[in-house]
């Protein structure tokens, strides 16, 4: 443990703490981290004192002066150095009014420090002084909870988490990261107090949502945020995805726990938040788009398309980026089925060609999602799918290899059409860039300037229009 002490950053704080009797403790994250093993370059000492001050003289003796950054307002300061990110403040306590979440902050003891953070794990702390150089200061019994791998508030939880309402969505990122339970008393508190969360912004909410995303098993989280009651509030349309209906003796899944079973799923394969925000949303109009058909049973039909275009309206309430990633999640929902289908066909160039057309670069992130869209628990089933998946995977790299349609551009383009008639721009030259493309992806004829040229002469003359 006290391996990670032995930074020349830490050496220099001791130093300064011995040079001015201010006292001074590692704090928070760091500590949890040193015990399970994860390094971290990100580092929070506590004073006693006056934190500027003390970053200051620390900041002088690593030669960093110019690299500190202070926080006036909240009696914090930051420096930067060799790619550490040093953050200082003085012991303190902290009040809130119950409709906001700007803190009335005034000095306090270091129990007073301890106390304020979010959970036990993150209590602790380690001496900076010469006297207990690297000592452990553990008030809370936060090494205990570690090791049990619960997750605990140092306080009665609705303090906790009227202080902070967003310390209840940090909660169940730490579950779903660290694969803990929360503490009966914890898990009752969120469940208290959810409705709190709705006066933190929803860009703070937003970004603990994406680190459950990308935590290694995020139905964990999502689960949590449903049992608490969170999930409800801050993302209603996915909470819309959970129960099940019966008519006549006829049932459906629970979309909620296929949806967050797909996630798991696609989790082994790929890291990228967008592709895996696709597994979200991938079934999220089932709601809207739920039917029961006499003689047919439960039937989602469309749900693909409506899906599609949910996804710029919960992309803007949720604060994500309204850019290609939005255009990229919304063409996966879209196609989601779309190789499914094939795999239950006799896979034909000509519709292996449209999908290809359609996904474009991204049809093979497309099959890692048909993949993990696999949750049935009949192992025979599960190896069919796959197989299945598979022979349209080879198809796609066969009709790819030979004709070139991923990102496709049209080999005669509407200039060159334009000459070729001395037409000016008008709604002849859309007819027939249109019909050049199904001739091509159709297998009429190969995505070949030549030929091209020969088809569209063909076609403009079926229409009246002369070669000049």
């Amino acid at each position: 443990m006290i391996e990670m002490l032995h930074h020349k950053i830490f050496k220099v704080v001791a130093a300064v703490a011995a040079e001015s009797g201010i006292k001074a403790y590692v704090v928070g994250g760091y500590v949890r981290d040193i015990f399970l093993k994860r390094f971290s370059k990100d580092v929070d000492f506590t004073v006693i004192g006056d934190g500027i001050e003390f970053a200051k003289l620390v900041a002088l003796k690593l030669g960093e002066s110019k690299n500190v950054t202070i926080f006036k307002n909240f009696g914090t300061a930051m420096i930067k150095s060799d790619e550490w990110d040093i953050e200082f403040v003085g012991a303190r306590k902290e009040s809130y009014q119950s409709d906001s979440r700007k803190p009335n902050i005034t000095r306090g003891s270091f129990e007073d420090d301890l106390s304020r953070r979010d959970f036990t794990i993150n209590a602790m702390a380690l001496s900076m002084n010469e006297s207990d150089y690297g000592q452990l200061v553990d008030v809370y019994q936060g090494m205990e909870d570690l090791e049990a791998g619960v997750l605990k508030t140092p306080l009665e939880p609705g303090i906790t988490f009227s202080d902070d309402p967003l310390r209840m969505m940090r909660a169940i990122r730490f579950c779903s990261q660290l694969n803990f339970t929360l503490h009966a008393d914890t898990l009752q508190g969120i469940k208290d107090h959810a409705h709190r969360i709705e006066i933190v912004s929803m860009e703070r909410i937003s970004e603990e949502l994406n680190k459950i995303i990308l935590s290694p098993k995020p139905s964990i989280g999502f689960g949590l945020l449903w049992d608490t009651g969170l999930l409800q509030i801050v993302f209603p349309e996915m909470a819309l995805l959970h129960g099940v209906d019966t008519i006549n003796g006829l049932s459906h899944k629970d979309n909620f726990y296929h949806t967050i079973q797909v996630l798991d799923n696609l989790c082994k394969e790929s890291n990228d938040i967008w592709l895996r925000w696709a597994a979200i949303l991938h079934d999220i109009a089932k709601p809207q788009t739920k039917r029961f058909v006499e003689g047919e049973g439960w039937t989602f039909h469309g749900h693909e398309d409506r899906g599609s275009r949910m996804v710029k309206g919960i992309f803007k309430r949720l604060r994500l980026p309204l850019n290609e990633k939005m255009k990229f999640v919304e063409k996966m929902v879209l196609l989601h089925l779309r190789p499914i289908v094939l795999s239950q066909e006799i896979v034909t160039d000509s519709a292996v060609r449209r999908l290809i057309f359609d996904a474009g670069e991204d049809v093979f992130e497309l099959l890692k999602l048909c993949r993990a869209d696999i949750t049935t628990k009949n192992e025979f089933k599960v190896k069919k799918f796959l197989n299945n998946l598979k022979v349209v995977e080879d198809k796609i790299r066969d009709v790819e290899e030979r004709d070139r349609v991923r990102n496709w551009q049209p080999p005669v383009d509407g200039t060159e059409i334009m000459n070729l008639f001395g037409l000016s721009a008008g709604k002849e030259i859309g007819i027939l860039k249109n019909a050049l493309r199904e001739a091509i992806l159709d297998g009429e004829i190969k995505n070949d300037y030549n030929e091209a040229v020969r088809y569209i002469t063909l076609k403009g003359q079926s229409i009246g229009l002369k070669p000049v």
